[in-house]
This record gives C-alpha cells, sequence and structure tokens, in this order.
C-alpha cells in the first residue's frame, strides 16, 4: 500500500484522501473478503469493510479538516488498456479503445490476474497466517484468552497495543483472528486486530511519517484506534443482542460446501500456490545485503 500511497502523494492526492486509501485498502479487497467469509461468519464478514470504511471516512474528513491544502493540479487520469496495456487511451476513440480485445481475452487477462498476481502477492502470508492461527489453537490456553480478551474496552486496547507495530496483512491477519474467536477472544477485540494489524506497523509507519509527517501520522494512529475500539465494542453488542455465540459460528460457512467440491478445491489451491511461494521464499532469502565497508568521504591521501 505505501508504494501506491506515494504515487497518490505525487499525483496530487490531499493527506486526508491518503489517510482514507490507507485505512480501507486492506481490509475492502475482494481477498480480505472472502478468506474472511470462509474463516469467519457472515456478520464479520459484512462487519469488516463496513468498519473499515466508516474508519475510513472518519479519518480522512479528520485530517482534512485538521490540514486542508487546495490542490489546485489537474490529476492525469489513466485511460490505458487494463488486459495489456497496448493503447494509453488519449488519442484513441472511446469506441476504439473498448473493443481492442474480445470478451474471451479480457475474462483470460481477469483469471490470469486472479490467480496468478493476486494470489501469488498473498498465498506466501495466508500460510503463513495459518501456521499462527495452529499455534494459537494449539499453545494458548482458552483461560487466559478469555479473561484478558473476553470483550470490553481493555480487550480492545490490549489488542490494538498488540496490532499496531505487528507486521501482518489483511489475508494473514484472517486465519489467526478466526483462532483468537475460536479460543475466547471477542468478536470485536478480533475486529480491532483485523483493522489495526494490516493498516500499520513499525516499518510502515516511518515511511508513513514521511509521505504524511509527524502530525497527521500521528492523527492517522489516533483516528484508527478510536474508530477500531469504537467499532469493536459495536460488534459486541450485536452479538450479544442477537444471542449468538461467536465460537459456535466462526468458520461454519465451511459447512456449505460439499466434501466432493472440497478436496479439488484444496488441491487447486495448493497447485497454484507452489510457485509463487516458492518464489517469494527465494527472493526473502536471495536479498541483497548491504555493504558492509564503510566510505569516510575525505580525499585520498597520495603517497610521496
Amino acid at each position: 500500500m505505501l508504494p501506491a500511497a506515494t504515487l497518490l502523494q505525487k499525483k496530487g492526492a490531499n493527506k486526508g484522501a491518503i489517510t482514507a486509501f490507507l485505512i480501507a485498502t486492506p481490509e475492502s479487497g475482494i481477498d480480505s473478503i472472502a478468506i474472511s467469509l470462509a474463516l469467519l461468519d457472515p456478520i464479520m464478514t459484512v462487519m469488516r469493510p463496513v468498519a473499515a470504511f466508516i474508519s475510513a471516512i472518519g479519518a480522512g474528513f479528520l485530517e482534512n479538516c485538521l490540514h486542508w491544502k487546495k490542490n489546485e493540479r489537474e490529476l492525469p487520469v489513466d485511460l490505458s488498456c487494463p488486459v495489456d496495456n497496448c493503447c494509453d487511451g488519449t488519442e484513441c476513440p472511446a469506441e476504439v479503445h473498448a473493443h481492442h480485445h474480445s470478451f474471451f481475452e479480457k475474462v483470460r487477462a481477469g483469471l490470469r490476474f486472479a490467480l496468478l498476481d493476486i494470489w501469488g502477492d498473498i498465498a506466501l502470508w495466508f500460510f503463513a497466517g495459518l501456521f499462527v492461527a495452529g499455534c494459537i489453537m494449539a499453545i494458548v490456553p482458552d483461560a487466559f484468552m478469555e479473561r484478558w480478551l473476553g470483550g470490553g474496552f481493555s480487550s480492545m486496547l490490549a489488542m490494538l497495543v498488540v496490532a499496531i507495530p505487528m507486521y501482518i496483512c489483511a489475508s494473514a491477519s484472517t486465519p489467526i483472528a478466526a483462532a483468537l474467536i475460536l479460543k475466547g477472544v471477542s468478536p470485536g477485540a478480533a475486529l480491532v486486530f483485523l483493522l489495526a494489524g494490516p493498516a500499520t506497523n513499525i516499518t510502515s509507519l516511518s515511511v508513513l511519517t514521511g509521505i504524511l509527517g509527524k502530525k497527521s501520522t500521528l492523527r492517522y494512529l489516533l483516528a484508527l484506534s478510536f474508530f477500531a475500539i469504537i467499532m469493536g465494542l459495536g460488534l459486541d453488542e450485536v452479538y450479544r443482542f442477537f444471542h449468538i455465540v461467536p465460537k459456535a459460528v466462526i468458520g461454519e460457512a465451511a459447512d456449505l460446501i460439499p466434501l466432493q467440491a472440497k478436496v479439488p478445491g484444496a488441491i487447486i489451491l495448493l497447485g497454484l500456490s507452489i510457485r509463487p511461494v516458492f518464489l517469494r521464499i527465494r527472493k526473502i532469502i536471495s536479498r541483497p545485503r548491504p555493504p558492509l565497508h564503510f566510505q569516510s568521504g575525505f580525499p585520498e591521501i597520495k603517497k610521496t
């Protein structure tokens, strides 16, 4: 998200728009919504993007109210072909530009983007999230979770302290949130984790300070924390009002799919995951290390 936020800044987007983008984007993606429906429940699936939308609008509006700078530059519109970038669309008539590719070429490009690009980006982190979720289910006792994160303002605040510095993406956070709820964490506290975890971490905050500035970054954190806690408390009230036991409904959407479809789907998913996971691991392992030598900058002294 940070490279996209940097690009938005260069294109002329104000700080409020960038703030809203950074909060809403991780939770409103089709990948995070689909994984939420599979691993959580319909209430969490709906509440997750809704809470992100409200938080993003509120934080962005607050930022623009406190730091409004009118942008007089006209933002450029990207009209390039989304299939294979064969035309920039600027000197091409709209009726011609729309028919550069057939329907089947567009469908094939969309499937390639969904199966290779999107899943390739999240596959490793999704399996990492499953691994962490398995560790939580096997190691952490239920009584500990229910005591400290079972609901209320203190639970939201504790989850916020854990989620803000953690480096985790929206897809990887979903199975972890499901495991936390099954261990006794309230759905509201899990929602705080889902909102704050992907939107912040120690590394991104330093970059975000360079994009927004120190004061705007602080307002970003405070607004995100405020709305995450409010939405978390509200979500717990929804479960309490309808007398829904979170442990009983988490992951139940998987039971709607017959076993004859689950097994082939799992095999296809694993097959699609082998190459992107291998490439991502190899990229992490072979990442070049910074040079260890030190350059003083002083001129060399010639021997006489």
